[in-house]
């Protein structure tokens, strides 16, 4: 599920960011502080679902919100906000919920795992009504987590990879990055995806945008707030942990 935070505020889009980070599995893929920036994002590009603040420059929350409802398809939008005043139009508007600031931890995480549920069940009905009989049946590029093998794409070309052989994936917008010791290939698909056909006791996703193969960490450094950074065996690479992953890692790594 992917989402995009509309705040131009820093500290309350840092803090949303940590709180969606620990509290659920969206991927959160792009910031903004203007509301015609979105539009012309939109214009483009889909999400899942907007964090959307009303006072925002060039167009307000309210405004690019009821232009998104007019949308063929649209994401859910969560209003964030410190005016409660503009509670009913939103919910005029079918927005998913109305959060106020400062943010409520216990009523952040109740929010985001309603939305998550949402989304499965909404995803579920669409692939219902879209399947047909006898329709044809598309080759995962991907084997299953049972698999030591895995298909990674470059250049066109299909490079059957041993797992272990993967040092760490990263997100790139809509694609992922993975990285070996001598190669580098693009994965048509979100990391959360990516990460979940690999092999748990050997992967773990340290950050969103990361997952790295546990078995290729050479150091681990301490790093600001209480994380780490990871440095790699024979790659120039750092990779951090961040802190809603800080308790499972030490956890993992005995620290």
């Amino acid at each position: 599920m992917r989402a995009i935070i509309v705040e131009d505020e820093i500290p309350a889009r840092e803090e949303l960011e940590y709180l969606i980070e620990a509290y659920s599995e969206i991927e959160v893929t792009q910031f903004f502080d203007d509301g015609l920036d979105v539009l012309k994002f939109l214009q483009e590009q889909e999400t899942d679902v907007i964090f959307l603040d009303i006072n925002i420059p060039s167009l307000d929350g309210m405004l690019l919100a009821s232009t998104i409802s007019k949308f063929t398809k649209r994401p859910y939008i969560v209003f964030t906000t410190a005016y409660k005043e503009h509670a009913a139009q939103a919910f005029e508007l079918e927005a998913f919920d109305y959060i106020l600031k400062p943010y409520d931890e216990k009523r952040m995480a109740t929010m985001l795992s309603r939305l998550e549920a949402a989304y499965k069940r909404d995803q579920t009905e669409a692939n219902i009504l879209n399947s047909r009989p006898n329709a044809p049946v598309l080759e995962m590029e991907v084997h299953a987590k049972s698999s030591n093998r895995i298909n990674l794409k470059k250049n066109d070309k299909i490079i059957v990879t041993d797992v272990n052989d993967i040092y760490y994936a990263e997100a790139s917008e809509k694609v992922t990055l993975v990285y070996t010791l001598n190669e580098e290939y693009t994965m048509q698909m979100s990391i959360t995806e990516f990460h979940a056909h690999l092999p748990e006791e050997m992967f773990f996703r340290c950050h969103r945008s990361y997952t790295v193969n546990l078995t290729k960490i050479r150091e681990i450094v301490p790093w600001f707030n209480q994380t780490y950074l990871l440095r790699l065996k024979d790659l120039n690479a750092e990779i951090p942990v961040s802190r809603s992953k800080v308790k499972a890692f030490r956890q993992i790594m005995q620290l």
